[in-house]
């Protein structure tokens, strides 16, 4: 199969329970949640409330109905960011953010006259507190930012945002893509309001799951309306959570997968999960460090990042190195903007884009040791 090194686009492989338990539903339960009372429709809702229940033991999260599961975390952020804002409001923001930010933000510029304060980052690291502290106004309605960089890796400091925006009584939705299940998140340490996730990356369960965490006072308007199996004679959507948010049917076996990839990760420890990761992660930019030409973006400080490494080569391009390590020497990574223009923005390489590797809890020194074999062979074939 060759090397994967592209966890940040998606997690792979997964653990082996979560292909058992998909299978177990659709061989053996294959309806609909919330759709019937007879005993294999009973056994799909327990699925669909046991991946809540885990998911709120993982996050911390006390009343799991207000966790709202979505098919990714692009319209987790949609359904808050819509859901929320008002005309004229005023959002805060960062300049490394994922289109699943920035085009929602843009496009309520262009129709609700939205004003957006982009925080600067310095070659791709976090911004400054002071800097948000004076961007924040008397309209400021939310505060939404990424926990990490899907380009740079940076983790921003979440812990003293969340304090600073319950202080002022500011909204503060996170995007946790790229920290969900691969680094510790407490939502009430952490003062978060709104959590968007996805299932498929660092909570190792498959695509087509994600979800919404949304703290009590907050209640953003549907992004879509139609079915819940509850309250079918009203008109327009009941108010109860989850259904309010939970329109149409179910991604079930999804959900049984991420069920299953989030019992292993409780069972594993996010902690541990961290820990490897780190360790992968020093090798890797020790590696990288050493071969002549080689120029990594964000931080250096693994400390200061998630298992995420962008890098150019100076002779020749993010899209030739990326085509030359999967045909070549079987080593998947990824090139280009990575969905996140206002990033590479950030760090000059909008032209050009840059190299990924991401790691996952599966991957080991090996397969670093054969990516930078497969560099250094690269950059001594073009000395030659």
């Amino acid at each position: 199969m060759g090397i994967y090194l592209d966890n940040a686009a998606t997690s792979f492989p997964k653990p082996e329970r979560v292909y058992k338990a998909m299978d177990d539903y659709l061989r053996d339960i294959g309806v609909s949640a919330g759709r019937g009372a007879y005993k294999l429709a009973l056994e799909a809702d327990r699925i669909v409330y046991e991946a809540r229940s885990h998911l709120g033991r993982l996050f911390n999260i006390k009343d799991v109905s207000r966790i709202v599961f979505t098919f990714n975390v692009t319209e987790a952020l949609n359904l808050a960011i819509k859901g929320l804002l008002r005309e004229g409001d005023h959002v805060i923001t960062t300049s490394l953010e994922h289109n699943a930010v920035w085009r929602p933000l843009k496009r309520l510029e262009r129709e609700r006259g939205i004003k957006i304060t982009a925080l600067p980052c310095p070659q791709g690291g976090p911004f400054q507190l002071r800097d948000l502290e004076e961007s924040i106004r008397p309209e400021t309605r939310m505060i939404v930012m990424l926990h990490a960089s899907n380009v740079t890796g940076a983790l921003m400091p979440v812990e003293e945002v969340g304090k600073i925006a319950r202080k002022k009584g500011i909204p503060f939705l996170v995007d946790a893509a790229q920290t969900a299940g691969a680094y510790p998140i407490d939502v009430e340490a952490m003062n978060i309001d709104l959590l968007a996730f996805t299932g498929h990356k660092g909570l190792m369960g498959p695509q087509g799951t994600g979800g919404l965490y949304i703290r009590e006072g907050f209640e953003p308007e549907p992004l879509i309306e139609g079915g819940t199996g509850s309250e079918s004679a009203l008109e327009e959507q009941p108010r109860v959570l989850p259904d309010r948010y939970e329109a149409g049917t179910q991604n079930v076996a999804g959900l049984a997968g991420l069920k299953a990839a989030v019992e292993f990760l409780l069972e594993t420890g996010v902690e541990n999960i961290r820990k490897k990761e780190l360790e992968l992660l020093e090798h890797l930019q020790e590696g990288l460090k050493r071969i002549p030409g080689l120029e990594i973006y964000g931080p250096h400080e693994v400390t200061s990042k998630v298992g995420v490494v962008s890098f150019n080569l100076s002779s020749v391009s993010a899209g030739e190195v990326a085509y030359v390590l999967d045909e070549v020497y079987g080593i998947m990574v990824r090139s280009g903007l990575h969905c996140a223009p206002c990033a590479h923005r950030s760090i000059g390489t909008l032209e050009r884009g840059t190299v990924r590797v991401s790691l996952g809890y599966f991957n080991t020194r090996d397969d670093i040791d054969a990516l930078l074999a497969a560099l250094r062979d690269i950059t001594g074939r073009l000395k030659g």
